[in-house]
């Protein structure tokens, strides 16, 4: 809502990946460069990983709108925390192959009919597997196996696995060996320096439309590094924050200390939306008899404590630590939606002050 007060075409620090406010930045041209080369080779896998808000689907998106889609056939998978037979229906699902009430084997033979149908047509396949630290070993291997489709000589299916840090380590686990045997190009994509976190907001400015307005002072620019460490998504949610609070207070200059005021505001945002609850000790004062929950929310059980046989035991530890695994991506999400909700709420506000500003002005 507040476009029109800095003279701006569009929001410039939007949360949702957008290809068009892509920023080269050192690491992010050396992401591209990767995915390219392993994109031509036509083959195998392709990995991308980097923090939560790091621009991983922003440069994803930004290949995919370069490739001619008379040539290739791209198809998305997010929901990775499927078992290995759910996530192989939505490879097909995402490609449009029915397979819903059909066995495994007779779903492997439409999709590799389709690869082929596809392949004979001149074109490629490219499957997009989002959050692919959440894939399990199984899930894994599922992917692995669609890759020794073949038409001849010619591989059926490429595949981008696009994750966070933490799906390193799992591709350096043992049981991953075949797959990494088929990983054309892998990619880490860290934050952004300081000066680049500088350049990275003019740009999107730039992208913008802006001509001088909003102006950031150099103390302004090294406060929004410090407050996001470089990641461009944590960037956006703090600029826009501070051209909220610039359009509220009618200002369109920013300093070190309208910065650190808003990192202020975001920070205890974000902490209100972390209730630490804990349970008081039972009797005998042996509170680890009861289940208590962690800094964010997990339930921390000892299952030592409960009467469970062993292939229980063994399945709940594996589905707790998966929860555990994915706690700090969640935590970003809830800071996110919290963000998003807050700012439609307060362009609710500043519509409804508008609307009651026309109304004063139109009265004799």
């Amino acid at each position: 809502m507040y476009e029109s007060f800095y003279g701006l075409t569009s929001k410039p620090f939007q949360l949702n990946p957008d290809p068009s406010f892509y920023y080269a930045s050192k690491q992010h041209r050396r992401a591209m460069a990767y995915l390219e080369y392993g994109l031509n080779q036509n083959e195998g896998f392709i990995v991308v990983t980097g923090e939560i808000g790091a621009g991983k689907t922003t440069i994803v998106r930004g290949l995919l709108n370069d490739l001619d889609s008379d040539k290739v056939v791209a198809a998305q998978l997010v929901s990775t925390q499927l078992d290995a037979e759910d996530t192989l229906r939505m490879v097909a699902a995402a490609f449009g192959v029915g397979g819903k009430n059909v066995g495994k084997s007779e779903l492997l033979l439409a999709l590799e009919a389709f690869l082929v149908e596809v392949t004979g047509q001149g074109k490629r396949c490219l499957l997009i597997v989002d959050e692919a630290q959440n894939l399990t070993p199984r899930a894994v291997e599922e992917l692995r196996m669609l890759s020794n489709f073949q038409f001849g000589t010619q591989a059926l299916l490429q595949s981008f696995l696009i994750g966070q840090p933490e799906f390193r380590k799992v591709m350096q686990s043992p049981q991953m060996k075949q797959l990494r045997q088929r990983v054309i190009a892998a990619c880490h994509i860290g934050p952004m320096a300081q000066d680049e976190t500088q350049a990275y907001i003019e740009h999107r400015l730039k992208c913008a439309g802006a001509q001088g307005s909003p102006h950031f002072d150099a103390g302004a620019f090294e406060a929004i590094f410090e407050a996001s460490g470089g990641i461009p998504r944590r960037i956006n949610a703090h600029c826009d924050r501070l051209l909220l609070s610039g359009f509220l207070a009618g200002r369109s200059d920013f300093t070190r200390t309208d910065v650190e005021e808003v990192a202020r505001e975001l920070k205890e945002e974000t902490q209100s939306q972390s209730v630490i609850t804990s349970n008081s000790p039972g009797e005998g004062g042996e509170s680890a008899a009861h289940p208590q929950l962690t800094e964010s929310g997990i339930l921390d059980i000892d299952l030592s404590r409960l009467d469970l046989d062993a292939s229980t035991a063994e399945r709940a530890s594996r589905a707790i630590a998966e929860l555990k695994s994915g706690q700090a991506e969640q935590r970003m999400i809830r800071i996110e939606r919290s963000i998003v909700r807050l700012e439609r709420s307060n362009a609710a506000v500043l519509s409804l002050i508008q609307q009651l500003v026309d109304a004063l002005r139109v009265k004799p």
